[in-house]
């Protein structure tokens, strides 16, 4: 048995248990039901290069056994009547994988983006399984396959963990692949039920929500000053969270949230991460300094002078420099004037580092669990409470060595996510020793659509040429 082989059965072996959890989490469970698509949108599109078509009927028995080995693929959303509980996961008893998965011809790469932005606008149909897969065939340089999916599925670190997951490590096909257990499903789940239950919960746990009010009440009587000074501090830290660090770019707007654009760029791995040395800073630094660096030129190239425009990036929630696995979203002042890319790497790093020490970081995540109780429109509306970005900047590890799917050779990886009030996101996805850039683009704030992908085609040489230049070390 080959390298390949034992490393794809041992992968394979633990997916089963991916994403077991009955219910929604607090977060999961506020996107769901605050998501107005697609201006408010929390779904996510991968386009997966592929060198070759892959056969259809070998594609379609992949996918199969895929849905199969991970159960929570052929699971749909259980909203209860009232929002008393989370919604909750349960096999969809109407499953067809035909629904979900099929595919188009188109004659080029650009069409098949084309085709991909359109799909992501379609809302999902929420008594289904929250995902969607088409095969494009016909392009003169292989195909591609580009996967829809809800973030109450997978975010979009999650989607591209199971895709990597998923694939194969050889062009050939393996038998004996593990399957998933067989498991006789539960009685669909009552939504009047499910909100009792919630409801029986809540008034079970109000004795010790009391207990506990009558404590932090105690507290604050003994040490008033304490309290109303961290009171203040973190409502201080709040609304510097929710306004905006730099005023919004004029090029990059007015935005309806309606029409999405599509853009892929690949640029070598090495490079990138010799200018995010150079400048003290993450790869995820270097990947925002990388846009900065395109949307430069694309305001010269509009004869527009702007000095720094807001730029949402992740921010770990350990506080540890970016070495934890719990993030939280938040804006900086993404320099535009900064020609150099290593200077203006390290003048991302300063402002990242600088949201470590705000208080208010998981706001969010500490009244998810209050808005949830209350009308959609409520949690929707907390949403737009924080000013949108021009530009929303993520970085992914993907798949660090070649992958297959069906015997087809998995070329590139590109993550196209939603648009929450930006201009653009853009998703930057390593695949081997390759940063496949994905951009979203609304095509409604941006008056020269060529233009743009040209510059930012033109970020990504120039942050390429700065690694090169010095090289390795």
């Amino acid at each position: 048995m080959s390298d390949a082989t034992t490393d794809d059965l041992e992968r394979w072996g633990g997916v089963g248990a991916w994403s077991a959890a009955p219910e929604l989490t607090s977060m999961q469970t506020l996107l769901w039901r605050a998501e107005r698509h697609p201006v408010q949108s929390s779904t996510s599109t991968v386009v997966i290069d592929l060198d070759r078509a892959p056969d259809w009927d070998r594609f379609v028995a992949a996918t199969d056994w895929g849905v199969r080995l991970v159960r929570r693929l052929r699971q749909r959303v259980v909203e209860p009547v009232v929002p008393t509980a989370a919604p909750t996961w349960a096999d969809d008893p109407t499953f067809d994988l035909a629904y979900h998965l099929r595919r188009e011809r188109v004659a080029d790469r650009e069409e098949m983006l084309d085709h991909a932005a359109q799909i992501a606008l379609r809302p999902f149909d929420r008594t289904r399984p929250p995902w969607e897969g088409v095969l494009f065939e016909g392009m003169p340089d292989g195909a591609a396959y580009v996967l829809k999916i809800h973030h109450a599925l997978a975010d979009p670190l999650g989607t591209v963990q199971l895709l990597s997951v998923l694939q194969s490590g050889r062009r050939a096909h393996t038998p004996r692949k593990p399957v998933g257990d067989e498991v006789v499903a539960p009685s669909e789940p009552d939504p009047v039920d499910l909100a009792v239950t919630g409801l029986r919960t809540g008034v079970a746990s109000l004795p010790e929500a009391a207990a506990s009010t009558v404590r932090r009440l105690g507290a604050a009587a003994a040490h008033p000053r304490g309290v109303v000074s961290s009171t203040l501090r973190y409502g201080a830290s709040v609304r510097r969270l929710l306004t905006q660090a730099a005023p919004p770019s004029p090029e990059l707007s007015p935005r309806t949230g309606r029409m999405w654009s599509f853009v892929t760029v690949d640029a070598p791995l090495g490079p990138l991460r010799e200018v995010a040395r150079l400048g003290g800073g993450t790869l995820d630094d270097a990947a925002v300094a990388l846009v900065l660096g395109g949307l430069r030129r694309y305001h010269a190239r509009r004869g527009s002078t702007v000095a720094e425009i807001p730029v949402g990036v992740r921010v770990s929630l350990d506080r540890a420099d970016d070495l934890g696995n719990r993030f939280a979203g938040a804006l900086i002042s993404g320099p535009l004037a900064i020609e150099d890319p290593v200077d203006r790497v390290a003048a991302v790093r300063g402002e990242v580092l600088s949201l470590h020490t705000e208080r208010a970081l998981e706001v969010l995540d500490a009244t998810a669990p209050l808005l949830n109780r209350m009308p959609s429109f409520v949690g929707a509306a907390a949403l737009r409470t924080a000013e949108a970005p021009d530009a929303f900047v993520l970085t992914l590890p993907g798949p660090p060595r070649r992958r297959y799917m069906a015997g087809a050779e998995v070329q590139g990886m590109y993550v196209l996510g939603p648009l929450p009030g930006a201009a653009l996101t853009v998703c930057v996805v390593t695949c081997g020793d390759t940063a496949c850039v994905g951009v979203n683009v609304d095509a409604s704030a941006v008056a020269d659509l060529r233009g743009l992908e040209e510059c930012l085609a033109e970020g990504v040489e120039e942050m390429v040429a700065a690694g090169q230049a010095v090289g390795p070390t």
